[in-house]
């Protein structure tokens, strides 16, 4: 029986070897065997527990996403095109004009009918919040309806992502009953997905009950339970002692003992998502580019995957991985301790005047506390004594975000909120950006990024990327460590995939098995 760990790496190589446009889903690490058991339940330990209530204007609405509660008018395919969900079709009739056809039948899981008033008034309010989602942000996005099924959505600029952007989970369309007065909007029982969300306790736990009146698919499962286990360890603990039937996110060395052998499955997918060190360019020492470039040339970003994480991630020259087109493929180059110690006296540290950071990051993807001692010892090599943090992230991120910190290991999905990476390198890298955490700024960067704004033609937009990744090494704007994978384990369970994307979980072809 193969291990766990080899049939991930396999499939990951499947992944690189196809090349496609913008990721490619893998997953399935085998046939889970038994019959499907009808009006099953299914028990879920997830990585992440909502921070801000299941705000749909907020990263909580991943989870509405994921748990199948609430839908968008587009899905993104695997090949990073926008696929009808509910809009069946779109076209553009002027630069900054799009006009979508809503899917006829859908009703909201309190009975009121999908329209175009409904998704009027679901886009704009998520666009007049006083901080709106990355996706839609800056755009000057407004809706109105076009007749009872169909809506126009303009923005100020022409915007040659739009259908993309439709797929971001922040714009779910909900029943208009569950936007009352300034509150957030309600989400039990107000979307379209498969399962309605019928109980939301805390950090704790969600349930959610089959949707009976769902538009596709009857649902596989009668009721989902889902539990949300920051802890890595623990979510392994629930699955082996059979208390959950999915475990997202297990450390590689609990993969070994989940084997078909004993019942279950494991699917993995080559992720667009990368580890990178950030570092704080507002505040010394990092506004220093001699201190990245050192703590850059003390890292042996081989050693982080194949050492550090045992080969269950990739070593990373650059932001984006083998997982899209535009990816580098080449390895990062090797560690140079003398240079980087030279770098570092330049800047005016040695042994009479060592330097002292902080270097932060948060337990529930099980490879960051690994890679923080890696780093730390790395540094070490060179006088650099990085105090490990080890937090929640939703209490570290309005620090992160006021650039309160020095080093923080963050795992990023770049296609997460558009399967589009302009987005990401918008919001991350620009001067503008929402969340440039490492406080970059670089007028010529942002050049970079401007023809992005007129562009369609995906071959020319990925040349961007390439560009503005390039720029982005040239200029230590953080440094990509390792390139991730995703895992999940299930037992007992059919239809079970990882979703590269983070956005799909719990879908119509979920079932437990007897």
């Amino acid at each position: 029986m193969p291990r766990a760990t080899r049939r991930s790496r396999t499939l990951a190589g499947a992944c690189l070897a196809a090349g496609l446009a913008l990721v490619t889903a893998c997953g399935g690490g085998g046939q889970a065997a038994g019959t499907i058991q009808p009006d099953g339940e299914l028990r879920l330990a997830l990585q992440f527990s909502p921070r801000a209530g299941y705000a749909i204007d907020t990263d909580d609405a991943f989870l509405l996403h994921q748990l199948g509660a609430a839908e968008t008018l587009v899905n993104a395919g695997s090949d990073g095109r926008p696929q009808p969900a509910l809009a069946t079709s779109w076209s553009r009739l002027d630069p900054a004009t799009w006009r979508f056809e809503l899917r006829p039948g859908v009703t909201f899981q309190d009975g009121a009918a999908l329209d175009s008033a409904a998704v009027v008034n679901a886009l704009s309010w998520v666009t007049g919040v006083a901080a709106p989602p990355r996706a839609v942000k800056g755009l000057g996005l407004t809706a109105v309806a076009d007749g009872p099924a169909a809506v126009r959505i303009t923005t100020t600029k022409p915007d040659p992502i739009l259908p993309l952007r439709m797929s971001s989970v922040n714009t779910a369309i909900l029943s208009p009953a569950a936007y009352s007065g300034d509150a957030p909007p309600r989400i039990l029982g107000t979307g379209t997905g498969p399962m309605r969300l019928t109980a939301a306790d805390g950090v704790r736990q969600a349930v959610l009950e089959r949707n009976d009146g769902y538009w596709g698919p009857k649902p596989g499962v009668r009721k989902v339970t889902a539990t949300y286990v920051s802890d890595p360890a623990a979510r392994a603990l629930a699955l082996r002692a059979g208390d959950v039937d999915i475990a997202q996110g297990l450390p590689e060395s609990s993969l070994l003992e989940f084997t078909e052998d004993s019942g279950f499955t494991h699917s993995a997918v080559a992720a667009p998502r990368t580890v990178s060190l950030l570092m704080n360019q507002s505040a010394q020492p990092f506004a220093d580019i001699r201190v990245r470039q050192a703590v850059e040339k003390a890292l042996d970003r081989t050693a982080l995957a194949e050492q550090a994480l045992a080969g269950a991630a990739l070593p990373a020259s650059e932001l984006f991985g083998p997982a899209v087109a535009w990816g580098g493929q080449e390895p990062p180059a090797g560690p140079d301790v003398e240079a980087a110690k030279a770098l570092l006296a330049q800047a005016g540290h040695g042994p009479d005047n060592p330097l002292t950071v902080r270097l932060q990051t948060y337990p529930n993807r099980p490879e960051l506390p690994t890679l923080a001692t890696a780093v730390q010892g790395m540094l070490r090599e060179i006088g650099i004594d990085a105090q490990i943090r080890i937090g929640e992230y939703a209490t570290q991120e309005p620090d992160l975000l006021a650039g309160r910190y020095d080093l923080y290991l963050l795992s990023r999905n770049y296609l997460t909120d558009v399967p589009d990476a302009g987005a990401a390198l918008a919001s991350d890298y620009s001067c503008a950006g929402s969340y440039n955490l490492n406080r970059y700024c670089s007028p010529e960067f942002d050049a970079l990024l401007a023809p992005l704004g007129t562009t369609a033609d995906p071959a020319a937009r990925q040349d961007v990327f390439r560009a503005a990744s390039a720029k982005l090494t040239a200029d230590v704007a953080g440094i990509p460590l390792v390139h991730s994978q995703e895992n999940g384990v299930a037992r007992n369970v059919a239809g079970y995939t990882v979703d590269p994307l983070a956005k799909d979980l719990v879908t119509p072809e979920l079932a437990t098995l007897r």
